[in-house]
């Protein structure tokens, strides 16, 4: 029934393509992706800061309700990240101290709620991933609807079951199954390119000519 359902996931990013996005700042395979997919900025981390990769499975809850996220912590597993599309209302916290904790129990690689959290303290105090888009102490109802894995938005970004999730301090990236490889390979080579940067900064042999030259093309004076 549409609105109360749940789904398998029909295909998931390989672990090993999960291990080498961990190695990436989000900002480099956000620049890979035209700067088009990033979740909204309203989200995030309210954890410690450890960096989050691993593969989405989805969850469509009513704003104020967490029933069908708690099942999808009973579903999910190592490698997974659990995706609630709580429609960003911040009225009720969608997740706490307790599910979190059973969620690290399972090994579950990361939490991004697009909605509520509460017990801010101990999450911040805590290494696994949580994205947020804000706290509230009052807490959630248990009566549905919902849905897990299918598909949900945040804030207009489409995440699918199966898909990349990935993490850091800058905030939300996903990345869909079907464009994953290909994300993985410019990011590591755009990461690679900042690093041989970050050595020109240090030598002072950093080339900046591209600076005038934009500024002459565009047609700019000194006055």
């Amino acid at each position: 029934m549409i609105g109360l359902r749940i789904a398998l996931r029909e295909r998931t990013v390989s672990p090993a393509l999960v291990a080498r996005a961990k190695k990436i700042a989000v900002a480099n395979l956000s620049d890979c992706m035209s700067r088009l997919f990033s979740a909204p900025p309203a989200l995030r981390p309210m954890h410690d800061g450890t960096s989050m990769a691993g593969v989405a499975i989805t969850v469509r809850a009513r704003p104020g309700d967490n029933l069908m996220l708690h099942k999808s912590l009973d579903l999910a597993g190592p490698g997974d990240i659990i995706v609630c599309d709580g429609g960003g209302d911040l009225t009720n916290a969608l997740i706490g101290e307790l599910m979190l904790a059973h969620a690290a129990k399972r090994k579950i690689s990361g939490v991004v709620i697009y909605g509520a959290i509460r017990d801010a303290d101990a999450v911040r105090q805590a290494s696994l991933p949580v994205f947020a888009a804000g706290v509230t102490h009052r807490g959630p109802y248990k009566d549905g609807p919902g849905e897990i894995n299918t598909p949900i938005s945040l804030g207009g970004v489409v995440v699918n079951p199966g898909d990349l999730v990935v993490g850091d301090a800058d905030g939300v990236l996903v990345i869909p199954y079907a464009d994953a490889e290909a994300v993985i390979v410019a990011g590591e080579a755009k990461q690679a390119a900042e690093t041989k940067t970050k050595s020109e900064i240090a030598s002072g042999t950093w080339d900046r000519a591209w600076i005038d030259a934009s500024l002459k093309r565009l047609g700019c004076k000194y006055e």
